[in-house]
């Protein structure tokens, strides 16, 4: 199998922007699509001040960011990433939204593309089934942030090959990422622990063991954690917690993953965190003030 030198990123929000922004880096040729041209837009902008950021730290040079810049290219025609060498998908955490687009992406496949998805908790054997390819189809998890976090999770289908598992963990540490090997079981390994640990934060407040400050404080100053739950929960954004939540109750059958119902609460509010200005803390002022 031949080397990774393209790349198409499907999805121009946080994480396909920082994946995009990852690979450009790496020195592919970068394709980012979304169907939405004012979120290409953004998130171009976004790419190129959190590489000046970067510059400002001394991580990377002014040519390095340059030069990784001049590699992205942002389409709204899907179509158009189909010749890269790897297609990575970072879609909304919905399993039919997912699957339709690489349905959509089949046709302008060349026949060498392998594919990768982003999900955080849906099995990889599923989406890699909506395929032609499954045994070119991968699980390749950045965490959030991706040009920050040094992790990456790789999950293979059942109808994976060694060929395609070997190729997508060379590209990936030839980013500079640390790689770990889950198995596709609902929610890999990062969010089969994180996220029910912040479903349980949410249960805290619900059931009024304490305040958002006083949970967040007690994880942060008592077990270390750099973010409290609740202020990592709308990092993330509530939707996508829920959605995982949803993910492992319905793929472990166990009553210990059911989704808090303050946390279907505010994700019905619209109250899905930074993203938003508004979860467990409202953003809108100079500094985050909780909301209940």
């Amino acid at each position: 199998m031949g080397d990774i030198n393209s790349v198409g990123v499907i999805g121009a929000g946080q994480m396909g922007s920082g994946i995009a922004h990852v690979c450009a880096l790496g020195g592919r040729e970068v394709k980012l699509h979304d169907q939405n041209a004012e979120r290409l837009k953004a998130a171009l902008a976004d790419i190129e001040k959190n590489m000046a950021r970067q510059v400002a730290k001394g991580l990377i040079t002014e040519a390095d960011a340059k030069a990784a810049l001049s590699r992205i290219a942002a389409t709204v025609n899907l179509a158009e990433i189909g010749q890269a060498d790897l297609v990575i998908e970072a879609a909304t955490e919905n399993e039919e939204v997912k699957k339709a687009i690489f349905q959509a992406l089949t046709p302008s496949l060349k026949a060498t593309t392998l594919l990768a998805s982003n999900t955080s908790s849906i099995s990889i054997t599923r989406l890699a089934a909506s395929t032609d390819r499954p045994e070119r189809f991968i699980g390749l998890h950045f965490m959030n942030p991706a040009p920050v976090m040094k992790l990456v999770e790789i999950i293979r289908g059942i109808a994976t090959t060694p060929a395609t598992y070997e190729t997508v963990k060379v590209f990936a540490e030839s980013l500079g990422k640390v790689t770990t090997d889950a198995e596709d079981y609902p929610a890999f390994i990062v969010n089969r622990i994180l996220v029910p640990m912040i479903n349980e934060a949410i249960y805290a407040l619900y059931e009024g063991v304490g305040d958002v400050r006083s949970i967040d404080n007690s994880l942060k100053l008592g077990a270390n954690h750099p973010m409290g739950p609740l202020e990592l929960g709308d990092f993330m954004g509530l939707d996508v917690v829920l959605a995982i939540m949803n993910v492992l109750h319905d793929g472990m059958s166990d009553t210990k993953y059911r989704p808090c119902p303050l946390l279907v609460k505010y994700v019905e509010a619209g109250w899905l965190g930074r993203k938003t200005g508004r979860g467990f803390y409202d953003y809108s002022g100079p500094t985050p003030e909780p909301t209940r």
